[in-house]
């Protein structure tokens, strides 16, 4: 059965889509089999596993209307036979008026993900950057949020309220929800203020050893519509995903 891991963050711009899409292909790369879940209206991880949001008939709004299962609507991905993406468009962003009156509205993505749940090793959510219903339901369904987080002071102040909202959803929705961790992404050990915010961060939470580098290449790679991995795999990038996708597997072995 997959380990569902919510990549969550409501503060923009720290790299939660890029996180989502190269974990997720670096996991594919260690033979897992991994399903990534455009969970965000804006669809980038769609188009950064080479899926042209125009081009998508059915995705992840579908399933959370109850038009389409979570089956139906499973996209390969070019170059990495082991790795699916249940894709979106811009029409999840209307998914909040939509469910607005529907009692079961933060349940929808559980129950879809429970129908697929066998068929994969990790299923990884991307969230949108806002704590509404969309990030809701990922983490209703989540067993487990990873939280990337830019070294910068208003992060923190995203990660207190980040951390209530998961509390929240852990003693009434969700009992087995917790923060696996917090990736350092577009880390610059030149910054004092970086290394700062990194101690601070680590004096509340589990920090991942693995810490990602800014790069140019994982910047250029969802232009060409692929994780950093097929775009430039010896790059800084690349390298820390395949880092972090091993330090998630090792952890997976100690629990087993």
């Amino acid at each position: 059965m997959a380990e569902v891991l919510a990549i969550a963050n409501q503060k923009g711009g720290v790299g939660k889509t890029t996180t989502a899409v190269n974990l997720a292909a670096s996991l594919a790369v260690a033979e897992q089999r991994v399903l990534l879940v455009d969970m965000d209206a804006q669809a980038n991880a769609t188009s950064g596993l080479g899926h042209a949001p125009s081009s998508i008939e059915r995705g992840t709004y579908e399933v959370l209307i109850g038009e389409a299962s979570l089956r139906d609507v499973l996209l390969e991905t070019a170059e990495l036979p082991t790795l699916k993406i249940a894709p979106t468009t811009p029409d999840l962003a209307a998914i909040e008026t939509e469910l607005a009156d529907v009692e079961d509205r933060v349940t929808r993505l559980r129950e879809a993900i429970a129908t697929v749940r066998d068929d994969f090793d990790f299923i990884l959510v991307d969230c949108p950057p806002s704590l509404g219903l969309l990030t809701l339901n990922a983490l209703v369904a989540a067993d487990a949020v990873l939280v990337p987080m830019q070294c910068e002071y208003y992060a923190l102040e995203g990660l207190s309220r980040l951390s209530g909202t998961i509390e929240r959803v852990k003693s009434v929705l969700n009992e087995r929800l917790h923060v696996n961790g917090v990736l350092l992404t577009m880390y610059d050990p030149r910054s004092n203020l970086a290394r700062e915010v990194a101690d601070e961060v680590r004096k509340h939470f589990r920090v991942f050893e693995t810490v990602i580098p800014r790069n140019v290449r994982l910047a250029e790679a969802p232009s060409h519509g692929k994780p950093v991995i097929l775009y430039d795999a010896g790059s800084r990038g690349s390298h820390g995903y395949l880092s972090l996708a091993r330090e998630l597997l090792g952890a997976s072995s100690e629990a087993a």
